[in-house]
Order: C-alpha cells, then sequence, then structure tokens
C-alpha cells in the first residue's frame, strides 16, 4: 500500500507543478486566469466498513479550478484595447459559435469588424440609422467607414436684442445693398439636402408701429424673393415686442421656404426668435443655432464605460457605431477553457447572461487599456517550492518502503 500511496503523492505533485508552472509561463498573458489544483484523499472500499482503523492508499488530483479574480488593469495606445473591471467576459463569435474572454486586445480587420488576434468577431449591439443601439441578439461589431449623411436644416433658432432706442430708416423702401433701408442684419449657415451651405441672411426694420420689426432675409446675398417668410415671396414677416420688451409674436415662424440652387431641394425651416428682446441697449445676437450638417468622414471612434463605440466626423458630428456586451455566468469556475485566452460554457457553469457594461453585476469597460494576468509570480515560487518539497517527500516514502521490503527479502 505505501508503494500506492507514495506513487499517487508522487503524480500529485507532479500535476501541482504542471499547474504551477502553466500559471507562471501566462504571466505575461493578457487577461489569462491562474489555476490551482484541488486534492482529495483516498480511501479503500471495504465490505465491512472502514472502520476507525482505516488508512488511505493515498491521494488524487480532485479538479483543476481557475480563480477568476480582477487583474491589474495597464494603459496602452490603441482604442480597441478594452480592458474589463469587474465581472464578465467579451462575447466572441466563431462562425456563428459563442465563446468567451477577458483578453480585449482587439483590432479592425479589412472589413472593419472588430476582432481578436485570432480573427474571431467580437459580438455586441448594433445600431439602426440614425445611430440609436437596438438591444436585440449581438451581433458581430462593425464599424463603418462610410460617409456620414448630410441632414437638411430644418430649424433656425437665434436669441437677439433689438435696440428699442433705433428710429425708423431714412429710405422707406427695403433694399439690401441700402443700409439706410434697415437698421441691423445678421447671418447664418443652414445646409441644403446635398450638404451645400448655404449663408441665410436676415435684416431687422423699425417700422413705425411701437415695439414692432419687419423682417426680411436672403439666401446667399440674392434677392428677397429666394426667401418666404410665409407672406409671400419678398414679403416681410413681423416681429412684435410689448412695452417690457418682450417678443409677442408667436414662434415659430413657419414654414420658411428657401429656394436654393445646385440640384439640392429647397429648404423648407422653422424660424424661431424665442428668447429675444426689444431693450434700450445695443443691437446684440446671443445664439444662433441650425440643426442640419453637411457630410462628413469617420474621423476616430472612442469607446465609454458603457461599451457605446461613438465616431467622431469630420463635419463635428458624433454618432454611435455599436455597443460591446459582456456575458457572465453563474459558476465561470465551470466554463471549459479553449486556449487563446478563450472559455466556451458548460453544464457546470450555467447560460451566459449578456448585458450591457455596468449593468447588474456587470462589470464597466475601460478603452485603450488591457487587463494583465492575475498571476501572483511571488506566491507561485512560494508555491513551485512547497510542490517540490513534497515530490521530493514522496519520493523519499518510496525509497523507504523499498528499504523496508529489502529487509523483509534479507531475512533467514
Amino acid at each position: 500500500m505505501s508503494f500506492n500511496s507514495g506513487l499517487s503523492g508522487l503524480n500529485a505533485a507532479a500535476q501541482n507543478l504542471d499547474v504551477i508552472g502553466n500559471n507562471i509561463a501566462n504571466s505575461g498573458t493578457v487577461g489569462f486566469k491562474q489555476s490551482r489544483a484541488l486534492f482529495a484523499d483516498v480511501f479503500a472500499n471495504s465490505l465491512n466498513g472502514s472502520g476507525s482503523t482505516a488508512v488511505g492508499i493515498g491521494t488524487q488530483v480532485a479538479a483543476i479550478e481557475q480563480e477568476f479574480t480582477q487583474g491589474a488593469i495597464s494603459t496602452s495606445s490603441n482604442p480597441l484595447d478594452m480592458a474589463v473591471n469587474g465581472k464578465g467576459f467579451f462575447r466572441l463569435s466563431d462562425s456563428g459559435a459563442a465563446s468567451y474572454t477577458r483578453n480585449g486586445q482587439f483590432h479592425l480587420d479589412n472589413a472593419g469588424y472588430v476582432v481578436t488576434s485570432n480573427n474571431l468577431q467580437v459580438t455586441g449591439y448594433g445600431v439602426d440609422s440614425s445611430g440609436t443601439v437596438v438591444p436585440t441578439a449581438p451581433v458581430p461589431l462593425q464599424i463603418s467607414s462610410s460617409q456620414l449623411a448630410p441632414t437638411v436644416t430644418s430649424s433656425f433658432a437665434t436669441s437677439l436684442n433689438l435696440d428699442a432706442r433705433q428710429t425708423v430708416p431714412t429710405t422707406a423702401v427695403f433694399n439690401t445693398a441700402d443700409p439706410t433701408s434697415f437698421n441691423n442684419t445678421t447671418s447664418g449657415t443652414v445646409i441644403d439636402s446635398l450638404g451645400n451651405s448655404h449663408v441665410f441672411t436676415m435684416y431687422f426694420v423699425k417700422t413705425a408701429t411701437a415695439g414692432q420689426w419687419d423682417l426680411h432675409a436672403t439666401v446667399d446675398g440674392g434677392a428677397t424673393s429666394t426667401v418666404d417668410l410665409g407672406a409671400g415671396a419678398g414679403l416681410p414677416a413681423q416681429l412684435n415686442f410689448d412695452t417690457s420688451g418682450a417678443l409677442t409674436t408667436a414662434m415659430p415662424i413657419t414654414p420658411v421656404a428657401l429656394t436654393v440652387t445646385g440640384g439640392a431641394n429647397d429648404i423648407s425651416m422653422d424660424l424661431n426668435f424665442s428668447g429675444s428682446t426689444q431693450f434700450g441697449a445695443g443691437f446684440a445676437v446671443n445664439s444662433l443655432v441650425q440643426d442640419g450638417f453637411a457630410s462628413g468622414r469617420l474621423a476616430g471612434f472612442n469607446i465609454g464605460a458603457d461599451g457605446v463605440i461613438v465616431g467622431n466626423y469630420t463635419n463635428g458630428q458624433s454618432r454611435n457605431l455599436g455597443q460591446f456586451v459582456l456575458a457572465n455566468f453563474a459558476d465561470p469556475s465551470g466554463l471549459s477553457p479553449l486556449g487563446n485566452g478563450r472559455w466556451e460554457e458548460t453544464s457546470e457553469s450555467g447560460l451566459p447572461v449578456v448585458g450591457t457594461p455596468g449593468a447588474g453585476d456587470l462589470g464597466a469597460v475601460q478603452s485603450l487599456a488591457t487587463e494583465s494576468s492575475n498571476v501572483d509570480l511571488t506566491a507561485e515560487l512560494v508555491n513551485m517550492i512547497t510542490a517540490q518539497r513534497a515530490y521530493q517527500a514522496n519520493a523519499q516514502s518510496i525509497k523507504t518502503e523499498d528499504q523496508v521490503m529489502q529487509t523483509l527479502v534479507n531475512l533467514k
């Protein structure tokens, strides 16, 4: 029996050294989770029961358990390097087969898909045409490099102060080329359906009626007939103010029609002067805001702690391009390792619970960072010394049993 006990101890110590050696070998592997050998004693079965004098017949390795503790977060210069701070795994797709990883060293392939170093696609939530994240079944994440389509101006808002001290212009007939026919002017940019920008210019003319101003407008410096302010092409709209200087005209003025050239559709927009005043102070434009923008190319992207990929475009706009998801399990130690920093679900791990980073008990993600291995080299070196001593001790028990057997053989 002692030979069997010593032999089982040698095998167990050898496997323990294998586990420790594997931990040390992967101490620099991103997202690696260290393992430990779990031992169990072994007793022989007896028809009459073991009783209180039963002697064990050795040991065995009951399981190799991985420890999913948090690894240190290290910074990098790749925006697609991702670290999970907390619970959860990135979900990968290999031709539809799901696997999971903590190694967030990702990059883009030639089709714009986010992939791992061995070209497995990272999955997450896609977006619709407006950039809204669609939380359906996870799909391979793809960062599109296509141009952002232009958006025509549909709303133009300004807030300004018209000087109550000004008088009616000396020239009665409004003319854009004659500064004596209007009091003040300001302009802003509007965008047509092709993404072309146009200069929308507004002219303010004080009338003889107290608190009333005529509003004329042109586009691209053309005649007043290029803009219809709702009263007919070339006819002014009116802005009225009460005795406290507050605007009383209902807003917005709609529809305001701008005739443009170059093949684009004409612009129809709301014109809003809410917040404008008529005080005894100089003419001042407080804000000019319009909702159109020209087309733009993807200039870069960033990823938030919630996993949302936000694209930044050359036209100053930003749009969601997708969202990373994380998966967690009831018993992560029950996952089956596949190599290359990947695991697959098993009956012991339970089904994956998929969600967005930061939701529930899922951790947050950090871009420009990776999660280092959770191997503690100092502890592993100490464990190696302990395992080595255990191996030597078991070898010594076999040697001692051999000496006892030799003594028996030599009896006469």
